[in-house]
């Protein structure tokens, strides 16, 4: 059981509940907008996520099997506690009723043709773990983008079914929220699968990929991030003083500057000499807490805002 858990990577797939449940109960729940879906039903919606997300974690490592033996030959779970048989029926186990739930709540919404999102997200984490990760920059922009979609997809079947003609402006500037969450979270995922592919690199070379760190080197690839990582934390100042100090909204203004401004500007420095597989996980492990915190921000904005109000 303990092999399963470590297989589908529990941590993340929490984060990624977390991070879901956070953006209804503590941002959309306190708008005074209509929700399509009912607390149970968005439940199952992020248990839909969740599921097919694990189901891409667990092909990935049946097709990562000789990587995983050279880059983390202790971690490795297909091929010693879980069979590759065990870990094709798992897969299709959870992918399928990942899906089957994604059906459900696009006909619960009365838009049938959204059950081609869930589709089309399972397939795409099955051809990167096949082909899209051994090319250029695609695996990770892939990986990157379908994280920054479990932020949309709230949008598109909580917001846009209950929208019409008397409420679609505030409606938009939710749904433009959403974007922006979405945006931030493909920037870091970006920036992070880079680092992990530094962390991976001796690993990738032998398996014959081209990750960036292969193509232009170690030491390249290091300054890459580190000019990479200053876009964020532009970003992140321009809203910190736009949005939060000039609105005197303290709390959202020092939340924003110790859990990721500070965490992020660490980041930056950091890359700048890091060289080692240790110092890259340490590397990316600082970009994950940054994407926790960036994502919990939107309750601490909604608190903030309400309190000043």
């Amino acid at each position: 059981m303990l092999a399963f858990f470590r297989l589908i990577r529990y941590q993340n797939l929490l984060m990624l509940a977390v991070m879901q449940l956070i953006f209804r109960f503590g941002f959309l729940n306190w708008q005074n907008v209509p929700l399509s879906l009912a607390t149970w039903q968005y439940v199952l919606l992020v248990l839909s996520t969740v599921l097919i997300a694990a189901g891409g974690y667990v092909i990935n490592d049946i097709f990562d099997q000789n990587t995983d033996a050279e880059n983390k030959p202790k971690k490795t779970i297909i091929g010693s506690a879980i069979s590759e048989a065990q870990g094709y029926n798992i897969y299709v186990g959870l992918t399928v009723s990942g899906v089957g739930i994604g059906f459900y709540l696009a006909n619960v919404i009365m838009k049938p043709s959204f059950a081609a999102i869930f589709i089309l997200i399972a397939s795409l984490l099955y051809i990167y773990a096949t082909s899209l990760k051994q090319m250029l920059l695609i695996g990770n922009i892939v990986v990157a983008f379908l994280l920054s979609f479990s932020v949309l997809i709230i949008g598109l079947f909580d917001l846009y079914p209950a929208t019409y003609e008397g409420n679609q402006k505030e409606m938009g500037v939710l749904f433009s929220i959403l974007i922006d969450y979405a945006v931030f979270a493909f920037i870091i995922n970006f920036i992070r699968e880079i680092t992990k592919d530094l962390e991976d690199v001796n690993g990738d070379y032998n398996q014959g990929m081209h990750t960036l760190p292969i193509i232009l080197g170690v030491g390249r690839t290091a300054k890459v991030v580190f000019g990479l990582s200053i876009i964020p934390l532009i970003i992140l100042l321009y809203y910190t003083n736009a949005y939060f100090a000039s609105n005197n909204l303290y709390v959202a203004t020092i939340y924003s500057l110790l859990t990721l401004i500070g965490p992020l500007l660490y980041f930056t420095i950091k890359s700048w000499s890091a060289k080692s597989k240790k110092d890259f996980r340490h590397l990316s492990t600082i970009l994950k807490v940054v994407l926790f915190f960036g994502i919990l921000s939107i309750a601490v904005i909604t608190y903030n805002i309400k309190n000043h109000a």
